[in-house]
């Protein structure tokens, strides 16, 4: 038998290489994407429930959130934002841990670590920004720090939180080299590969994992927290953008083998069912 004149270079991998490359990414990029958002949300809530236990602010905490059984004559502006401003600091804390070790430690490191403490951060981002913009809608949340300090009405409140969900769009694209720095595989970062990337690493969580979110909250899913799934949009399509057209050379990564994280898949199927176990039902009682 005669030699193949025209042999498969090492370097360029098969067609079914770079389709299991991606699907792997998918699989990868979601349960970072879930276990992020699940992180986030304990910190926002987990804070806020702490904060009104410590005020004796009655309430209740299950699975759609924490919600108050105080009238509004008994709210003064010294409690609302001592309970309602303990979730967004949380959040503003946990990024920038996130922030602080992607950049400082684990950028140049191979491994999922750095893909998630990226996901963290641009949960943060959206919880403290369009998170904001969602709760300004539903005037609920955290709107009711700039809205009790702007103190004039709402009008003040709707433009800050306007202001802030551009804010976001802004950060997505200057958020894409890091992303592109986050990715393990040489093969999906090249440039012919960019609009995949965009459909596997970036859209594709954000829809599959939202979806998961939504579906593990039902009957409870609210609008507000529907909003908030959404309004990640404002970061993930400008960086979608950015990522299209940013010059990043492959060779910049230190490559690892593309493997399925089913231990970190695993992990986030595990808090969202213990998150529906632990507030099911009544919830906590708070105050």
């Amino acid at each position: 038998m005669l030699p193949n004149p025209f042999p498969v270079s090492p370097a360029e991998p098969t067609t079914a290489a770079v389709r299991g490359k991606f699907a792997v990414t998918l699989l990868n990029a979601t349960a970072c994407y879930l276990l992020a958002y699940e992180l986030v949300r304990l910190a926002q809530q987990s804070s806020l429930a702490r904060a009104a236990r410590h005020h004796h602010v009655p309430g209740t905490w299950h699975a759609a959130g924490v919600h108050f059984n105080l009238s509004d004559s008994g709210w003064s502006r010294e409690l609302v934002l001592a309970v309602y401003g303990a979730g967004p600091l949380a959040v503003l804390g946990l990024g920038m841990l996130a922030l602080v070790a992607f950049w400082g430690r684990q950028r140049q490191h191979r491994g999922l670590a750095k893909l998630l403490l990226l996901w963290l951060l641009m949960h943060a981002l959206n919880q403290l920004l369009g998170g904001l913009l969602a709760d300004t809608i539903t005037q609920s949340g955290s709107w009711f720090v700039p809205n009790w300090l702007l103190g004039v009405g709402t009008w003040p409140s709707l433009a800050l939180g306007l202001l802030l969900g551009a804010g976001q769009l802004g950060l997505g694209m200057l958020l894409a080299q890091w992303f592109l720095q986050a990715q393990d595989s040489r093969t999906v970062l090249r440039l012919a590969y960019r609009a995949r990337l965009v459909r596997y690493a970036i859209l594709g969580p954000w829809l599959a994992g939202s979806a998961v979110l939504a579906l593990s909250q039902l009957p409870d899913l609210s609008l507000n927290e529907g909003l908030h799934l959404l309004t990640m949009g404002l970061l993930l399509g400008p960086l979608a953008l950015g990522v299209r057209q940013e010059h990043f050379s492959e060779s910049q990564v230190l490559p690892a083998p593309t493997r399925p994280a089913w231990g970190l898949l695993a992990l986030a199927v595990l808090g969202l069912l213990a998150w529906r176990w632990a507030l099911s039902g009544a919830g906590l009682r708070l105050g």
